[in-house]
């Protein structure tokens, strides 16, 4: 009898035990309750555990299928319980399920030990790979056999029983702190809002946006206008807002998050992950924990990884010193004799801008109707890769905001399911992010397909106008749909192979490369119209995207620089760090920074990207990978932006390999040679400094 088949046994009658009887066994989201989740848990615990025993005790020696593949597919219940909820406690939280996540999180985590510390299980596994010269094994099984041993040292597994039960410790403690880092960014967020009642303090906001901040108020049960730190109203207040004051208070409130004392204060739980982190690295043998993470990434050492910064930085500084003076003189022309600080700089290069190139986001956002785009996106998937989405009401959601399709390729064969959700909601974290429900591999000879979802925090509808998106909101839609065919297209054995699962200075470039197409006429002139009238976006208008797509690109280059070289500071530390958080931070940052530093301020304790989302000593992977993805999209320029070839290889070598292979074997499969940061300099109008 299978797992699944022992555990319905079991359990019936909870529908996360059960197989499910949806289209395509999609997630049955309306069946599923929060007090489901702890049994289910329980007895995917229990069968992850019956499953590695029979590994561990069968007595045959120990091989590649009876080891490794069979310790690849022990988990699959436990897998298939967790999706749900780790997904749900990003995009769709509650207060119950985040106290469920404080109750099992140190339970899993003990659990995850209790395997990766097996001494007998990391016996079999060893044997096997100490005859990796000797196995007949393609890529994807060299691959698979390199992650599943390194996995078990890079958890402990060759430590001394003391030390192992000091790793148990440390992980448990570390799990818990960013779990508690991540619930305060999101419940600080959620507890800031502003009533204005005096509509003159609103001057210079757009006409929907205030549609917008009024409905805010109504919800509140409020008469006016309600502001609040969320991005849809943050970056557009900050831009178009001309109270100077409200503006200085609104970023004064987002920058001070978590940080001015009370029970959402993540000060010292910052403190608290560095130095657990580096206690980590440490007991496993390395200096810092980027050491310890650098490991299985493209970049493989710090070294690399800030000749990289320090390039950019030496390029992109002496331009985005000259923006900011050129910004500070015209606010200086306009009657703004003070000094640019951080809270006038979206105000007055909004403004610049405009001026220069004559556009701005209220003149594209009406071209830019959310289900327009949606077509748009949708539809260059179809011309580069001849996939389809047919929207399946069927399909169980986990709000009724969300929409679920089938994905199809050019003979009507079954990909992928994908959930689209596109607006904020207070259970929602901030941000923009690609996950998958399951992951595609191959069960036997059937090749089980993925579902994958699209997560986004993009401009809400209005009473009178439907979503309209800035330009912004349309690149990251392209970013995050690209991490989505990432994962739709892939088509591996293994499935902590597939899909996204390869380097982390490797996984954003399936990302990345979408955004070029943003201002292609090509790609506009097929979805681009007024929501009104239906005139489709004027020529000129899409020259003027273009003329001003450098616009401010050194300072942006610069800002991204800034949180790169603030997550490598935290994670080269070679002492556990006892000092001042916001001093350290400064000088961390000071390289990089145009704008005057405010005192009072801190990143580190929302710098959700690093302290609880995955990405530390790995942010530097945004610039990495922005340089594959310059030098990549010069190819589809050369050969045409919808070039079926290009396309094609991309698709083949890209999309299609997940991790079973070297990153840079599958990047120069596909270009023919190693990336250089040429590319990405002739696009951000750069002088160049050489090569990587």
């Amino acid at each position: 009898m299978s797992t699944l088949a022992v555990a319905v046994t079991a359990m019936a009658g909870n529908p996360l035990l059960e197989t499910y009887k949806t289209p395509h066994q999609t997630i049955p989201f309306n069946e599923i309750k929060t007090e489901h989740y702890f049994p289910a848990f329980e007895e995917a615990m229990k069968q992850h555990i019956i499953n590695v025993d029979a590994i561990v005790n069968n007595p045959q020696a120990p091989t590649f299928e009876n080891t490794i593949v069979a310790l690849e597919h022990s988990g699959e219940l436990l897998t298939k319980v967790s999706s749900p909820f780790h997904n749900l406690l990003s995009s769709e939280t509650t207060d119950d399920l985040q106290k469920f996540a404080e109750k099992i999180s140190p339970i899993v985590t003990e659990h995850a030990n209790s395997i990766n510390l097996n001494e007998k299980l990391f016996a079999r596994v060893k044997a096997v790979y100490q005859q990796k010269d000797k196995l007949k094994l393609n890529p994807e099984q060299q691959m698979l056999l390199k992650d599943t041993y390194e996995g078990f040292t890079k958890s402990g597994a060759n430590l001394s029983e003391a030390d192992k039960a000091i790793y148990r410790e440390l992980s448990k403690e570390l799990n818990m702190l960013t779990l508690q880092y991540g619930q305060n960014v999101l419940k600080e967020t959620n507890k800031y809002s502003l009533l204005i009642t005096n509509k003159a303090l609103l001057s210079g906001l757009p006409a929907d946006f205030m549609d917008a901040l009024a409905s805010n108020a109504r919800k509140a049960g409020k008469e006016g206008w309600m502001l609040n730190l969320k991005a849809t109203c943050y970056v557009p207040f900050m831009k178009y807002a001309d109270n100077r004051d409200l503006r200085r208070e609104l970023y004064m409130a987002n920058t001070s998050k978590c940080m001015l004392g009370g029970e959402f204060d993540n000060r010292e739980n910052v403190k608290k992950i560095v130095n657990a982190r580096l206690k980590i690295a440490n007991l496993l043998g390395y200096k810092s924990y980027a050491d310890y993470e650098l490991v299985d990434r493209m970049a493989e050492n710090k070294a690399n990884v800030y000749n990289l910064l320090d390039k950019l930085l030496k390029a992109y500084k002496p331009e985005a010193v000259k923006e900011y003076n050129e910004v500070q003189e015209y606010a200086n022309k306009k009657g703004a004799y003070f000094t640019v600080q951080p809270w006038d700089w979206s105000y007055y290069s909004e403004k610049l801008k405009d001026e220069k190139y004559a556009v701005n986001d209220e003149m594209l956002k009406p071209y830019f109707e959310l289900e327009n785009v949606k077509k748009g996106v949708f539809g260059l998937a179809t011309r580069l890769y001849g996939i389809h989405f047919t929207k399946n009401t069927k399909i169980p959601v986990y709000n009724p905001e969300v929409d679920a399709y089938d994905v199809t390729d050019e003979n009507g064969k079954f990909l992928a399911v994908l959930y689209t959700d596109f607006h904020p909601r207070d259970g929602k974290r901030a941000g923009a992010w690609m996950n998958d429900f399951k992951a595609q591999s191959m069960v036997g000879k059937t090749d089980s397909r993925p579902q994958i979802t699209v997560v986004m925090n993009f401009t809400r509808p209005t009473d009178t106008k439907p979503a309209l998106l800035t330009y912004d909101e349309l690149k990251t839609f392209l970013h995050e749909f690209g991490h989505s065919l990432h994962g739709m297209l892939t088509k591996c054995t293994y499935e902590s192979l597939s899909g996204t699962n390869v380097y982390r200075d490797f996984v954003e470039l399936p990302s990345q490369i979408m955004e070029n197409w943003a201002s292609e006429k090509e790609f506009l002139d097929g979805f681009a119209k007024h929501y009104k009238t239906g005139e489709k976006i004027p020529a000129e208008l899409i020259q003027k995207i273009k003329d001003s797509e450098n616009f401010n690109n050194a300072y942006l280059c610069l800002r991204q620089l800034s949180f790169c070289y603030l997550d490598m500071g935290w994670h080269t530390i070679e002492k556990p760090f006892e000092g001042d958080l916001i001093s350290n931070e400064k000088e961390l940052m000071a390289s990089t920074q145009v704008l005057p530093m405010v005192p009072n301020t801190s990143m580190s304790p929302t710098f959700s990207h690093i302290f609880s989302g995955g990405y530390a000593a790995g942010y530097y992977s945004y610039k990495w990978a922005e340089v594959l993805d310059a030098d990549a999209f010069s190819v589809f320029s050369k050969n045409g932006i919808f070039d079926k070839k290009t396309a094609d290889s991309f698709r083949q070598n890209i999309l299609v390999k997940g991790g079973t292979e070297h990153p840079m074997v599958l990047y120069k499969r596909f270009r023919g040679q190693e990336p250089t940061i040429d590319a990405i300099l002739k696009r951000d109008g750069i002088s160049g400094v050489g090569s990587r």
